[in-house]
């Protein structure tokens, strides 16, 4: 049965909503190119969006054409606000963009738990505000070709959409935060609040190796893969499963919780509490560290008592000279190649990309040495990529969220 002149209507104008939310700014000919529909059509697809203020025309294609077939076409920006927060266990970073995720405001504060879990979270709280603000001002983000400048951003509390990257289990069932051994009580309580003084705003919460997953695959180091794991190396271990371009949370909420896989090499097993004596032990950032000590690396110049997990991988790389580097990195790799390999003989996932500060800092000196590990212990071919984004890509896996839910709802 043939669909109705208003249902082809409404399927014709979600197609062009797609092409211009991946596409960016086209131009009405590149739109039917793109769709295939006749010049007619798009003709009144283009002025029905127009009218409706769900795209404008924001610019000419070609710096010599001139006329309509010229004119070209973007998604209105300012028709939606958005905030992405990235909350980690002493901080929180918070951006805010407009639909079609030009950030307009970036800031970050560091969270002191020990004053109380209310001050924490108002803390929290009124960075967000500021940032709002700040954006509002138009006074903060780039220019971008071919996109109209919003001239200001909607007041505190009318953002549309709220994405929040957290460490800890999402419950599968509720979207919520669960209550998670080892993490602050203010994580739980700052999605509360946000989602009290922000009534009209959808706040959705996703765990943070999830959002850093998405945002590799979408803007990162795996754009030609839609199966794969992202093996998160901080503070923390964890590891996000991508299978057809789905996220795989597990029954629980808990798929991927890397860090409190038994291993070999370890002073005990896991509990259900705690942790160490998991893979957590050998790979989490204190434990990077140690292994940094024992190699003669840490105390060096470049890389001195004080430095960070991150901050020594990235020595190392830089120092490949040097015989302790090579120790190092040689050591820290066969550490990682037995989380590795237990992923990839459970998932056969096919690659498996190095995340978070450690796993960017590592690069390909880092990642080559973990895949020719793999390579003597599993008869699985697995490719091992560093992260191109790092610790930024739970930031960004937020914001990917907040659009793409946000537009969702806006363009039904």
């Amino acid at each position: 049965m043939p669909a109705s002149p208003s249902t082809a209507r409404a399927i014709n104008d979600r197609l062009a909503l797609r092409l211009l939310q991946r596409e960016g700014p086209l131009t009405a000919g590149q739109l039917k190119q793109l769709t295939g529909l006749s010049r007619p059509t798009v003709a009144d697809l283009v002025e029905r969006l127009t009218a409706s203020g769900l795209i404008e025309m924001v610019g000419e294609s070609g710096a010599q054409r001139r006329g309509p077939n010229a004119r070209l076409y973007g998604i209105v920006g300012d028709r939606a606000h958005l905030a992405a927060l990235d909350v980690r266990l002493e901080s929180v970073s918070v951006l805010v963009s407009d639909l079609v995720g030009r950030v307009l405001a970036e800031a970050s504060v560091p969270i002191d738990a020990d004053a109380g879990t209310g001050p924490a979270v108002e803390q929290a709280v009124a960075l967000v505000e500021r940032a709002v603000k700040e954006a509002g001002t138009g006074s903060t983000g780039p220019e971008v070709t071919g996109v109209r400048r919003p001239e200001s951003v909607r007041e505190w509390g009318s953002l549309h959409t709220v994405g929040i990257g957290a460490p800890g289990l999402i419950d599968p069932a509720t979207g919520e935060l669960r209550n998670t051994t080892g993490l602050p009580a203010w994580h739980r309580s700052l999605v509360g609040a946000l989602q009290e003084r922000l009534p009209d705003a959808r706040v959705v919460v996703e765990n943070e190796t999830n959002l850093a997953a998405l945002a590799e695959m979408r803007d990162g180091a795996v754009r030609d893969r839609d199966t794969f794991v992202l093996l998160w190396l901080d503070m923390g271990i964890g590891a996000a499963v991508m299978l057809d371009g789905a996220l795989r949370r597990g029954a629980s909420g808990g798929a991927g919780e890397l860090g409190f896989l038994p291993v070999p090499g370890t002073r005990g097993l896991p509990s259900a509490t705690d942790c160490e004596g998991g893979f957590h032990s050998l790979a989490g950032a204190a434990a990077v560290l140690e292994l940094a000590r024992e190699c003669g690396v840490l105390g060096t110049e470049g890389a001195g008592e004080e430095a960070t997990a991150t901050e020594v991988v990235r020595w190392a790389v830089a120092t490949v000279t040097d015989v302790r580097a090579v120790r190092f990195l040689d050591a820290l790799a066969e550490r990682l190649a037995l989380g590795v390999a237990s992923v990839v003989a459970l998932l056969d996932p096919g690659c498996v990309v190095l995340g978070g500060g450690v796993g960017q800092a590592g690069g390909d000196e880092l990642a080559v040495r973990v895949a020719e590990r793999i390579a003597l212990m599993s008869p699985l071919p697995a490719e091992v990529r560093p992260s191109v984004l790092g610790d930024g890509a739970v930031l960004r896996g937020a914001l990917l969220t907040a659009q793409d839910g946000a537009q969702d709802d806006l363009f039904g």
